[in-house]
């Protein structure tokens, strides 16, 4: 099946399975009810009347029976919980293809970053944003890495990282049921994605508690005596278990603010972490074939034992140390227990045991999130091809598209950049389409990048620096003018046209803030300048006489433009990429139909 047609079918299937869910809940309450008023009933009837007192074993069976409701009531609202996470996956996968990923709530905003070299200009964070369009993680450490991809800051080297992150994507995109569980778990998390890092840095921290060699000893010892001897109380003088209980006192005294500050930091710090462990056992149990993906799993094993072992097993812990916060426990059942002493006794053993590598668990969750979010993107546009990568640096595109575009809006072109020190100088009418263009080899290439697949028919590219210059903000508060403000974001350009890697520029509009006559000087200086440090890219202009450039550096740049076509005094654009010079202008005929009177 299709995406659509498998999303319709999930949706189909989890739809019913809420329904189901709803029903036994509502059933199961009221047997609830039921069980509980019986109980009451005949409770009343055995002491208001003369009932047998075997009625009391009826009253028992009642009780008993509510319990096991209550047990029974709980699973089934978490499955139902769990199907609601799941229909709301296969919802969003179906708002995907219609077009309605615009209102989803992650925009990543949060990640942008001041003075990117190309964030700002290519939508990758923000509403209708390449993130909101992508993001699928229920994680923060998941969202940080697609982020930090987006941002083009990737692991590894060229074009091996690449390939690694295609091949994962690769293989996640037709596992919808493991995306789907995954999604669907991190969903139950909660709306606000839990903060793991206060626990974390408790986690990887020192163990700061020396107990000696006795303390674990006697910590286990002397509970065991103590109730021992109230059990034989009956045999035993009647101080020795008020013996056994002041001996532990006086053990565990030198060490108790120490145990009461763990315990109370601990407790507070582990919300947002015991919590990923159904996330970390899917991908434990899934059998990945990319060697990114099962080198993520094997990470969780690091200690020996499986990540979701050792994190139900501080669940545990944590479980029984919050028994403490009972009044009734911490006054009667703690002391005599060594109950404190025991459970961080057990919480420092499980951090000098696995503390340090949960770091490196969430990053493999968070890895796998991206990964996943990015295949979501190759399992809804199979069409999309995957890029082949090559070890010299150019770009050449077969029918590219804008990925955020709606297909029956889109209009695809082939754009070819043989090399380094090439460029294309684009001119054309306004609203003709020069600027979507260059979003559109930027946005593909950080697609590709990413290891995911792109809009096109086919992509070669090799190894680029995107950097662009296309919105320009002035700023009143700083006293910057949008002149300036642009010189800045191109200098910038070429700054890191002198690094090491190969720039990807693309210049829309360039120097539109000052007259026409040092416009043309300064743009053929820019162009000049990145053509010889071995950029290449692309430049929009209205300014024809930067289409001499063609002739002036042999080859190296190329003129293609848009044009409008005007029937019936209707103006119109087909927004495909064409040969040579503009030759048309629309200004004036604009100015005329928005009502601007031209003399």
């Amino acid at each position: 099946m299709d995406a659509r047609a498998s999303y319709a079918a999930g949706h189909d299937k989890r739809a019913r399975e809420v329904e189901v869910h709803e029903g036994r809940s509502r059933t199961i309450g009221y047997l609830r009810l039921g069980t509980a008023l019986g109980a009451i009933f005949l409770t009343g009837a055995i002491v208001w009347s003369p009932l047998p007192q075997q009625a009391w074993f009826g009253v028992a069976g009642l009780v008993v029976s509510f319990i096991a409701l209550v047990v029974i009531h709980a699973r089934v609202i978490n499955a139902k919980e769990h199907a609601t996470s799941a229909l709301h996956f296969y919802a969003r996968g179906l708002d995907r293809l219609d077009g309605k990923w615009v209102e989803f709530p992650s925009t990543g905003e949060s990640f942008e970053t001041p003075n990117h070299p190309y964030s700002g200009d290519l939508d990758i964070f923000g509403r209708a944003s390449l993130f909101q369009l992508l993001d699928a993680t229920e994680t923060r450490f998941g969202a940080l890495r697609l982020a930090l991809w987006l941002r083009g800051e990737h692991d590894g080297t060229f074009p091996t990282s690449v390939r690694s992150r295609q091949d994962a994507v690769k293989d996640l995109a037709p596992r919808l049921h493991f995306r789907e569980s995954l999604y669907a778990a991190g969903a139950l998390l909660g709306a606000e994605k839990p903060d793991p890092e206060p626990f974390l840095r408790w986690a990887s921290g020192e163990v700061t508690f020396a107990p000696g060699i006795f303390l674990p000893v006697l910590a286990r010892l002397l509970p065991i005596c103590t109730i021992a001897s109230i059990a034989l109380s009956s045999r035993l003088p009647h101080w020795t278990w008020v013996g056994f209980v002041a001996l532990q006192f006086i053990v565990a005294a030198p060490f108790r603010a120490k145990v009461l500050e763990i315990a109370g930091s601990v407790s507070s710090r582990e919300h947002g972490f015991v919590r990923y462990g159904d996330m970390l056992e899917l991908i434990e149990n899934e059998p990945f074939e990319s060697a990114l993906l099962k080198g993520a799993k094997a990470s969780l094993a690091k200690t020996g034992v499986s990540a979701t072992r050792e994190m139900a097993s501080i669940s545990r812990i944590i479980g029984f140390l919050d028994a403490r916060n009972n009044e009734v426990f911490r006054l009667f059942i703690g002391p005599i227990l060594m109950w404190d002493v025991n459970c961080v006794l057990a919480l420092e053993a499980w951090r000098g045991r696995a503390g340090t590598h949960v770091r490196a668990w969430l990053e493999a969750l968070g890895e796998v999130e991206a990964l996943a979010s990015v295949a979501g993107l190759a399992f809804d546009r199979p069409e999309y091809a995957w890029p082949v990568l090559s070890e010299t640096p150019h770009f050449e595109a077969t029918a590219l598209g804008h990925p955020l575009l709606s297909p029956a809006k889109r209009v695809n072109n082939d754009v070819t950049l043989a090399g380094r020190g090439d460029a294309l100088i684009i001119t054309g009418s306004n609203m003709s389409g020069k600027s979507t263009l260059l979003r559109a080899m930027g946005v593909n290439v950080v697609l590709a990048l990413l290891g995911a697949p792109v809009c096109a028919v086919g992509l070669t590219l090799g190894e680029l620096r995107v950097v662009t210059s296309m919105r320009i903000k002035d700023s009143l508060e700083e006293g910057v003018s949008h002149f300036y403000a642009e010189l800045q974001k191109l200098k910038l350009v070429i700054d890191l046209a002198r690094g090491d890697k190969t720039v990807f520029f693309l210049l829309d509009e360039i120097l539109h803030g000052t007259n026409t006559r040092e416009r043309l000087i300064g743009a053929r200086a820019i162009v000049r300048e990145l053509l010889a440090r071995g950029a290449l890219g692309a430049v929009s202009t209205h300014d024809l006489g930067i289409g001499d450039l063609e002739a002036e550096l042999a080859g190296r740049a190329r003129n293609v433009h848009f044009e409008e076509q005007v029937v019936d005094e209707k103006m119109t654009f087909d927004y495909k990429l064409r040969e040579g010079l503009v030759q048309s202008s629309n200004a004036l005929r604009l100015m005329k139909i928005v009502g601007i009177d031209v003399v």
